[in-house]
């Protein structure tokens, strides 16, 4: 089995935040500063969600209704799915649920994510309420053209070349500095041209909190075998 057909953003001068992420990233941290110095703490992240719909509000970010994104496709823990097909492009709707207590562990994910997988690269667009009225991030990936799920011998595989050795049998993959959860078929997809696209992934820094984060509020946790 060969795994050199990755799609990887290690070498690619596309990486990071688009403009957009950057800036709304800087306006949930300026609200998390602000709760800090009143309350103390930085576990605010219904503050920072409700303080950044107001700020999309006022910035022309927030989109009234999500039916303008597309057809639905798909519900998964955090994300709906919507397609755009005339433009091949994948909208979700993404309610924060990684981010635990503060938004910043999204923004660091999302950022991670785009370093890695650049040829599936999140792009923020605004905000919105998904079908269950919750407050939500719209972000869009690349349509994928692919002709199966990848396998989890060639998830590891590429991964490995990436410098991510799997641990807990495989729960979840780490090179040290960044872990990265949900690898599993479903969320891996095999490209009609041979490469492999991490589309659904969850990148994080290393860090046990972040670890019993993701066991806590992943109903994936202990499944992937």
């Amino acid at each position: 089995m060969e795994y050199d057909k990755i799609s990887s953003g290690i070498n690619s001068e596309k990486k990071g935040f688009d403009s957009l992420l950057e800036t709304t990233a800087a306006e949930a941290r300026r609200i998390s500063r602000t709760i800090q110095k009143i309350a103390g703490t930085t576990a605010c992240k219904g503050v920072q969600i409700n303080g950044l719909k107001k700020w999309a509000v006022e910035n022309s970010y927030w989109v009234d209704s999500y039916n303008i994104l597309g057809e639905f496709s798909d519900r998964g823990s955090e994300n709906e799915v919507y397609m755009d097909s005339e433009n091949q492009i994948v909208y979700k709707l993404n309610d924060f649920r990684y981010a635990d207590d503060n938004l910043d562990a999204f923004f660091q994910r999302i950022q991670i994510h785009n370093n890695l997988f650049a040829d599936c690269a999140y792009t923020l667009h605004g905000f919105a309420e998904n079908q269950d009225g919750k407050i939500c991030a719209i972000i869009s990936q690349p349509f994928v053209r692919a002709d199966r799920e990848a396998s989890i011998e060639e998830i590891a595989g590429a991964l490995a070349l990436m410098g991510f050795m799997p641990q807990q049998e495989g729960e979840y993959y780490t090179n040290g500095t960044v872990d990265i959860f949900d690898a599993l078929p479903n969320n891996v997809l095999h490209g009609s041209d041979g490469n492999l696209y991490f589309i659904d992934t969850i990148c994080l820094p290393s860090n046990d909190n972040f670890i019993n984060s993701y066991k806590t509020l992943s109903p994936n946790w202990g499944m992937a075998k």
